[in-house]
């Protein structure tokens, strides 16, 4: 989770790499209603409110209260919507690091599926220029708290312009958005899989957006806590509610709710339990961290350091040697896989590269 209930928020940070060349100014413009408005899906759920407001027993984030202006650099205090830390871990002439703070940790696979995927596919269209301009939220801090605040997705939210959208409208905007841009594309099936749940949940909310528990967390959340009332003639604001909401997040198996939901199969899974333990222990195949991650099998005692962008080889030589991955789409299965099973060494393995 990401509250103690007591004043007290903890991260959880996604990461983007996106082109340098676009104006970080631009990003802020076009990325602030999106985050603002995707707390539908991306939002954990939890009992109270920061502010003492009695008419907020529950909301969509547990992050959202914590946040305090539009942009800035810190992740502790004067949280920001979006944040500027930038440090890609990559070439910083080719890249930007998008460092987002904003979203809650989420346990639901579909939520956390939507959360990543439908950044990534606003990253496209802003990249490639295809976003047409998103309505300009005149108070972006206040309305994170009031879309958090309301769980019907339909809290007028004032533009510049004078008018008012929805945060629903605003999803809407951006997914239409996407159709379009994918329309005349080759459409792979995982960016066509986003699109489609991310219009599925949209039109579920549409209709009521407690219909998404077993989808999202907020909603399976407060499906739970709901009941647990029911059953015990609770109020909000119990300490029993508020334990409730806690244990909801627990990893144990046997102790954490959601785990015992997922285990009478009452939450959409993407992924099965076999493709989890081996995402523990093999690395992606289709990025550098297949060829870092594959080092440190074969090679770990002469690896000295690792980190996102080199690996430190310590093979008896004069001098450590560093292997540079500044590139995070080179170290590829396809780009380094059949020379990483031929060679025997490290020293080897440096010969090939650098002979």
């Amino acid at each position: 989770n990401n509250t103690d209930g007591k004043g007290a928020a903890y991260g959880y940070h996604e990461n983007y790499l996106v082109p340098r060349d676009i104006p970080f100014p631009r990003l802020v413009r076009e990325l602030t209603p999106f985050f603002v408005s995707r707390l539908l899906y991306v939002g954990a759920g939890r009992t109270g409110n920061e502010f003492g407001l009695d008419d907020v027993p529950f909301q969509q984030s547990q992050r959202a209260d914590f946040f305090e202006v539009e942009v800035g650099l810190e992740t502790t205090l004067k949280r920001p919507i979006v944040n500027t830390r930038d440090e890609p871990h990559a070439d910083p002439e080719r890249y930007r690091r998008l460092h987002v703070i904003n979203g809650d940790a989420t346990l639901c696979e579909v939520a956390t599926f939507l959360k990543v995927g439908t950044t990534m596919i606003v990253l496209d269209l802003i990249e490639d220029d295809a976003l047409p301009p998103p309505p300009r939220l005149r108070e972006p801090v206040a309305d994170f708290h009031r879309v958090s605040h309301d769980l019907t997705s339909r809290v007028a939210l004032r533009t510049d312009d004078g008018t008012t959208i929805t945060p629903l409208g605003i999803q809407w905007h951006y997914l239409e958005a996407a159709k379009r841009y994918w329309k005349d594309r080759d459409l792979d099936p995982v960016t066509a899989d986003v699109l489609a749940r991310w219009e599925a949940v949209l039109t579920t909310a549409e209709e009521d957006p407690r219909k998404l528990a077993g989808t999202v967390d907020w909603a399976t959340k407060l499906d739970l806590l709901e009941s647990y009332r029911d059953r015990h003639d609770l109020e909000w604001g119990d300490a029993k509610l508020e334990m409730v909401d806690l244990q909801y997040h627990d990893v144990r198996r046997d102790k954490g709710l959601y785990n015992r939901l997922a285990a009478r199969g009452k939450v959409e899974r993407l992924v099965a339990e076999s493709e989890i333990q081996a995402a523990i222990t093999d690395p992606p195949t289709d990025t550098r961290a297949y060829f870092r991650g594959t080092c440190l099998a074969k090679f770990r005692p002469q690896i000295v350091a690792a980190g996102w962008d080199s690996l430190i080889f310590d093979t008896g030589r004069d001098a450590l040697q560093r292997v540079p991955m500044m590139d995070p789409a080179r170290g590829t299965k396809e780009h380094v896989g059949d020379l990483l099973e031929r060679v025997t060494t490290a020293a080897e393995l440096l010969d090939a590269i650098t002979g």
